[in-house]
């Protein structure tokens, strides 16, 4: 067959013969093609400019100045099975030149393009075998988002045009190994070239990656307290941010939502993912929107739709002003990052990206090539073990880091990018990497444990430098206030910082995330109001969504104006926060637990971008609601100022000092100290003694760190209880702290108890107490 321009530079390692696309596949079938080939059409209508050879390193676009002074951009692409790359250029009227890349080095093309500035917009075409029995499908009909592209233009609409494959073939099981040559780039936004030093705001502002001005706040992982937020649902209805900042990262940077996130307390936002992403088709056609952007497509990218001040590059600078107001603030910026899958799918996914670079050389395959390898439940997932994809990866990490000024990522579905070839692997090549590498290693790394393949499920397994989102944590915890658990012995440990889980290899209390709720689920609310999921609205017939929600609804199911199921029920949430913030390890809130957001009894919002997945911030004004936000904020300072509730190391239960006070100690409901029989006699009372004498931690000048200390007393039964509190050596007198009965604690703190008063323990309420000597 002729070969087409660029295509004799074949890279640097071996690869099948060729074929013509009409030639047959393996398995003696042809792969046929439908539509015009609009690639080997007259140029549209630009102006062709020399491409220079250029570099091929960094990645990307990268405007700079190139030989001889002359400012331009230098594009490189990854792509190492194509026979040939168009670089596509884009004017303000939508009109396309290509300019062949020319140069291959390390099976990267690239080239310098003199007088393309900062706001150009472009994409890729590339060419090659269309076999999709071998895992080919290269199809140059198909504009190609820059994997590197550090802001991104427009958005994936899903027509039929934007897919490799013809959609509407007749034999539908052939329908991926029909190739659409009708081009995509109507329909598909498009990388822009981003100017690294481009003014953070008015003119005489510095520039965006000056961050002289810029304090992270690098706060001790044992004194972390999260916060998950949506950047877009966060702000969307908050009456102090003005209506056009509303929704975008420049809204979350406004003193207004700044101001929140300061008298809450929390020492982190825990972002939803910003980079770039796609919505799904099926969403589109019932007329939703993916929400929550678990759907990347551009790991260099803020995702545009959340940028107030445009679109062609502006995003980056709005992303860096909004970290910057976080940092200021003392908050610390961590994203939500999905590096297992993209947004294209299964084999009958769109082709917006890596698909049409190298589908091979991207994606896991399975047994059967036209087939992905689904560990993540969303089609296809990352090859993570390629180099160029663990390089994709790691380059991206690292520009967020140190370019965008954030602080630390949580992996969503983690042990996929752990898994060696097949099985999960702790020493696998992404855990090797990030424990080696300078940047990320100081970080803070967050794991969500597990993905949907066979043995996914890796709690507690990750090595050191990890924390990991401990759902026997939230499991135990839900099961103890709705009166599910047999005993209290799983309780014990998650109270204590699952030294079950995580006491090995040198790791800490604090590499268990504790929550109650996360965005995926029931709100804290909706948790104690419903008993089943409600999510007729997700377009599903009621199918998505977990089933399995350990939730109860207090004895009506929904929203309720019979004022013992509303007291009952707030005296729950009370319950569930306070045991949240006073447990060891990381405590992770949810926005808008804090006041008593509903999202209807939904537990899968993840397409209600609406009122449904916005925060209410018209709750505050209700007495009850801002109770409960008040009470947060006190536990919070109360953690914040007390190094017992934030322990750097494990409890050891051993007696210690010249009054043999043990660090940790366990009583039962009658007062006295828990045997190992103890542990498995039914029950729903306990009580949790924190010894503030025996903190194993120094300060910065090397001194013992002392506190005072702790009774909680946690009682999830039905009915009255009475609690006998301890003498001496423990305590000669308690001062009541907290009182989860009390929906103003106001009328709590300062009430004193002599030891062996029996405490009065309503049903379904929780006591802290400060021992007095």
């Amino acid at each position: 067959m002729t070969q087409e321009p660029g295509s004799t530079a074949l890279g640097e390692r071996d690869r099948e013969p060729r074929r013509s696309t009409a030639e047959p596949g393996p398995d003696g079938r042809r792969a046929p093609s439908v539509g015009r080939h609009p690639v080997r059409a007259a140029q549209h209508g630009g102006t062709r400019r020399d491409v220079w050879p250029g570099s091929p390193q960094p990645l990307g676009a990268r405007y700079r100045s190139g030989p001889g002074g002359v400012p331009g951009t230098n594009f490189a692409l990854w792509a190492g099975g194509a026979e040939r790359v168009d670089l596509c250029l884009f004017d303000d009227d939508g009109r396309e030149t290509r300019h062949p890349l020319t140069e291959l080095t390390h099976e990267i093309w690239h080239g310098f393009l003199p007088g393309v500035h900062p706001g150009q917009r472009y994409g890729y075409r590339v060419h090659g075998r269309w076999d999709p029995w071998s895992g080919a499908r290269w199809n140059p009909a198909k504009l190609l988002l820059d994997p590197y592209a550090r802001a991104v233009d427009g958005d994936f609409a899903l027509p039929p045009e934007v897919y490799g494959h013809v959609r509407d073939w007749p034999h539908q099981h052939l329908a991926d190994t029909v190739r659409d040559e009708r081009d995509s780039a109507p329909f598909v936004p498009m990388g822009v070239v981003v100017h690294d030093g481009a003014p953070a705001g008015p003119p005489g502002s510095p520039p965006d990656d000056d961050w002289r001005d810029d304090r992270r706040p690098k706060t001790p992982w044992a004194d972390t307290v999260l916060y998950e937020l949506h950047v877009r649902g966060f702000t969307m209805r908050h009456p102090d941010v003005p209506e056009h900042l509303r929704g975008t990262y420049a809204g979350l940077a406004h003193p207004a939502a700044v101001d929140h996130l300061s008298r809450l307390g929390v020492t982190a936002v825990e972002l939803l993912p910003v980079h770039q992403f796609a919505h799904e088709d099926h969403l589109l056609r019932r007329g939703l929107r993916n929400y929550w952007g678990y759907n990347s497509i551009g790991y260099f990218a803020p995702h545009a739709a959340y940028a107030a001040s445009g679109t062609r590059g502006q995003q980056v600078g709005e992303f860096k002003r909004m970290v910057r107001a976080l940092h200021a603030a003392g908050i610390e910026v961590i994203l939500d990052v999905v590096y297992n899958h993209t947004a294209e799918a299964g084999e009958l996914g769109p082709m917006l990206s890596l698909r049409g670079i190298d589908n091979r050389g991207y994606y896991r395959l399975a047994g059967d090539p036209r087939r992905y390898a689904d560990y993540t439940g969303c089609g296809n997932t990352l090859h993570v073990v390629q180099p160029q994809v663990l390089r994709l990866i790691t380059d991206s990490l690292r520009y967020w880091v140190q370019e965008m000024g954030v602080d630390g990522f949580r992996f969503d579905l983690a042990a996929a990018l752990a898994r060696s070839m097949h099985d999960v692997d702790m020493l696998s090549p992404f855990l090797a990497v990030i424990a080696q590498d300078p940047v990320l290693r100081r970080v803070k790394l967050i794991a969500e444990p597990w993905d949907v393949g066979n043995g996914g499920y890796q709690v507690g397994a990750f090595p050191p430098l990890w924390t990991e989102w401990n759902d026997r944590y939230r499991d135990a915890v839900r099961d103890f206030w709705r009166g599910a658990l047999p005993d209290v012995r799983d309780l014990g440990y998650r109270l204590s910082g699952s030294s079950d889980l995580y006491a090995w290899g040198g790791r800490r209390p604090y590499a268990s995330v504790n929550f109650v709720t996360a965005h995926d689920g029931f709100t804290l609310r909706d948790l104690v109001t419903y008993h089943h999921k409600r999510n007729l609205a997700n377009g599903e017939d009621n199918r998505d969504g977990t089933s399995d929600n350990r939730s109860w609804n207090c004895g009506a199911e929904g929203e309720s104006s019979d004022p013992d199921v509303t007291a009952l029920r707030r005296r729950q949430l009370r319950n569930l926060t306070t045991t949240l913030l006073l447990s060891t390890g990381v405590p992770m809130l949810v926005a808008g637990d804090e006041m008593g957001r509903t999202q209807g009894g939904n537990n899968n919002a993840y397409c209600q971008d609406n009122e449904t997945g916005w925060v209410d911030w018209s709750l505050l004004d209700e007495p009850g609601w801002r109770a409960l936000f008040d009470l947060t904020a006190r536990l919070v300072r109360l953690r914040r100022d007390h190094p017992v509730l934030r322990r750097r190391a494990f409890f050891s239960g051993r007696p210690h000092g010249p009054d043999g006070l043990r660090d940790l100690a366990w009583f039962t409901p009658q007062g006295t100290e828990m045997t190992e029989t103890d542990w498995y006699a039914p029950g729903a009372t306990l009580g949790m003694y924190l010894s503030g004498h025996d903190i194993p931690s120094r300060d910065e000048r090397g001194e013992p760190v002392t506190d005072d200390s702790f009774l909680a007393v946690l009682h999830a039964g039905p009915e009255p209880a009475a609690f006998p509190l301890p003498g001496p050596p423990w305590a000669t007198a308690y001062e009541l702290v907290v009182d989860t009965t009390r929906e103003a604690q106001a009328d709590a703190p300062g009430t004193v108890h002599p030891a062996g008063t029996r405490a009065a323990l309503p049903p379904r309420s929780l006591h802290l107490y400060r021992t007095l000597p």
